[in-house]
């Protein structure tokens, strides 16, 4: 059975050709047993833009790094797409390699603000994102008030 550090490095395979051109590089992050099992994490880093991401059985938690900013990148994704979707990560398949696959697919298409350093572009991703979370959690108090 494969470690969570070694389905990283084969994962980098997929994430390698679209973080790379723009000059990002890739750093190994911390590994090891957690109560939920081993699991490992690692980030692609260009100056103050970091792509973080970690792995236990799959890839699990990504997070966008920009100077002080931050998001996840299932709101990056709603900041962009909207309710309509398109992403491709998250997946839900038995295939480790399918999430790694999914999230190249969504650098590609839709992180340009992230990749190609424009930290205004991605400010209004960050805004779109607390203005969601917002009226998700005022849509959560007017369904318990009702």
């Amino acid at each position: 059975m494969k470690s969570p550090t070694d389905l990283i490095q084969e994962g980098c395979v997929f994430l390698d050709p679209i973080l790379r051109p723009h000059g990002f590089v890739f750093e190994q992050g911390g590994s090891g047993a957690t109560s939920g099992g081993p699991a490992s994490s690692g980030w692609y880093r260009n100056g103050n833009r970091r792509l973080e991401f970690h792995f236990r059985f799959s890839l699990g938690l990504v997070t966008y790094h920009f100077g002080a900013l931050s998001l996840s990148h299932q709101d990056y994704m709603f900041a962009i797409l909207g309710k309509k979707g398109g992403n491709q990560y998250p997946c839900f398949s038995d295939e480790p390699m399918d999430a790694f696959r999914g999230l190249a697919h969504d650098l590609g298409e839709y992180a340009g603000a992230f990749l190609a350093g424009n930290v205004d572009k991605f400010r209004c991703c960050v805004d779109i994102a607390a203005e969601q979370a917002k009226a998700s959690a005022f849509a959560r108090l007017a369904q318990h008030e009702g």
